[in-house]
């Protein structure tokens, strides 16, 4: 269930506004994007499709969001746009995951849809920290130069497309804060 939790980045065990408090589907995900909105963050839903499972191929995703991928692309200038999928069940995971925990920022907007499973991006914007959790149908956009983290958790399970503006795909600039280490992790 895609949710949001605010916090005061100096009070990570205190969230001033969580989204499960709200117990409608729909008045939650309105006020989700209603307030992400509010701060500069686009946040969208998009019809999923639930024959696309783990090991798709790349191009098979891409195909069946083909309208929404090129959309997106015209609006924005995407240059790449690439598929990730990732099982619990990756060699790897530990170190992917390390490689998104630390707080960082990009020269260009950070954009994820989620097309299955989740992941918990948490932006530390002014002295808030929003964590959001986005699941299927998730779109979401961190604006360019925002300190942020990813966590996909210790047993990943999600498929997303990535746009980038840089052809050269995911380029990070490290804060050097420890800052995410304080905060929640996803629990999967």
């Amino acid at each position: 269930m895609t949710a949001l939790r605010i916090f005061v980045d100096d009070n990570p065990r205190s969230a001033i506004f969580d989204s499960n408090s709200i117990a409608d589907d729909l008045s939650r995900i309105t006020t989700i994007t209603q307030k992400l909105a509010e701060m500069g963050i686009r946040f969208e839903q998009w019809q999923t499709l639930a024959n696309l499972e783990f090991g798709t191929p790349q191009e098979e995703v891409l195909q069946a969001y083909q309208a929404e991928v090129e959309k997106l692309i015209t609006e924005e200038d995407y240059q790449t746009v690439d598929v990730i999928s990732l099982r619990s069940d990756n060699p790897n995971k530990a170190t992917l995951r390390a490689k998104f925990l630390n707080e960082h920022t990009h020269s260009e907007n950070e954009v994820r849809f989620f097309v299955a499973g989740k992941g918990l991006f948490s932006l530390h914007l002014n002295n808030l920290v929003l964590e959001v959790l986005c699941t299927q149908g998730d779109l979401i956009s961190v604006p360019a130069n925002t300190r942020h983290w990813f966590d996909m958790g210790e047993n990943p399970n999600f498929i997303a497309i990535r746009f980038f503006n840089n052809p050269e795909g995911w380029v990070a600039n490290f804060t050097g804060s420890d800052i995410a280490s304080q905060f929640s992790r996803l629990e999967n």
